[in-house]
């Protein structure tokens, strides 16, 4: 049984510049990966059998990212007879923002290239994955970066070292209904990647998931009131919110601070994706 981790992302801001005529968003993000992982393992076998061993509650069939990624890698790649049983050790919440389902299916792609000897390059994995999600090129890519077009324009970025208090709401956030919202602000002027802001960005999805679900104003909110952090945000489509520290002490004592009807975690950012060498 071979175990690879699957991280999380931020996405330190997030723009909508604009809407393409098949109705996706144009967008301008940069992506983050923090050390706060699923757990992928796989045993491989020659049966054609793909299943996923410990189905997550919540996660259905057809959301199941992890098998439809095997089976598309499977299809693409013709060899009809490999098969993997799948088990997922899950840490990440479900409709968090954090892109834990592409995540895990990206981790899916970049292990069973190897351990079924198909060897792609990872541009054609990116690919790949592109056709399962627009959030699971970037965890392939294995940099952080700043993301265009529906997010699968990589740039790498260099950031600074960071730490995060992450604080997950017990709610989950459709991406869907977000984009599809009339009240969804989709002329954000477009930036360069030289002269971007994480400071000054902001997230355009967040005044649409506040008011889906107002519980996580106040998850955000209690963020904003501790002054030592540089930055605060809702990840993606929310539900989860942040706040950056410069040192672990900061953010460690501010977590210390959490409330107890709230959760979360604490991390520090990744200066790349940990199978980004694999």
């Amino acid at each position: 049984m071979n175990t690879f981790p699957a991280p999380a992302k931020l996405n330190l801001f997030l723009h909508v510049i604009g809407r393409r005529d098949d109705g996706y968003h144009l967008l301008q993000t940069v992506f983050r990966f923090v050390d706060y992982a699923d757990q992928l393992s796989f045993d491989v076998t020659n049966d054609g059998v793909i299943s996923h061993v410990n189905p997550i509650a919540g996660l259905t069939d057809t959301d199941d990212l992890c098998v439809r990624a095997a089976k598309l890698l499977r299809e693409k790649s013709g060899k009809a007879m490999l098969g993997v049983r799948i088990h997922l050790e899950k840490k990440i919440p479900l409709g968090s923002g954090l892109g834990g389902g592409s995540s895990d299916a990206a981790t899916t792609l970049i292990a069973l290239n190897r351990l079924w000897e198909i060897n792609w390059e990872r541009e054609r994995l990116m690919a790949l994955g592109l056709e399962l999600g627009a959030d699971i090129p970037v965890f392939i890519y294995g940099q952080n970066a700043f993301a265009e077009g529906v997010g699968e324009q990589l740039e790498k970025v260099d950031l600074p070292c960071a730490w995060y208090v992450v604080l997950t709401p017990p709610v989950q956030i459709a991406t869907a209904a977000v984009f599809a919202s009339e009240e969804l602000t989709r002329n954000t002027i477009p930036i360069k990647m030289a002269a971007f802001s994480m400071v000054q960005g902001h997230n355009d999805l967040e005044p649409v998931a506040l008011r889906l679900q107002p519980v996580i104003a106040e998850w955000l909110n209690w963020l904003k009131e501790q002054h030592e952090s540089t930055k605060v945000a809702m990840s993606g489509s929310g539900s989860g919110v942040f706040a950056e520290f410069s040192s672990e002490l900061a953010a460690r004592e501010v977590f210390r601070q959490l409330p107890d009807n709230m959760r979360g975690f604490v991390a520090p950012g990744l200066a790349k994706h940990p199978l980004s060498d694999f």
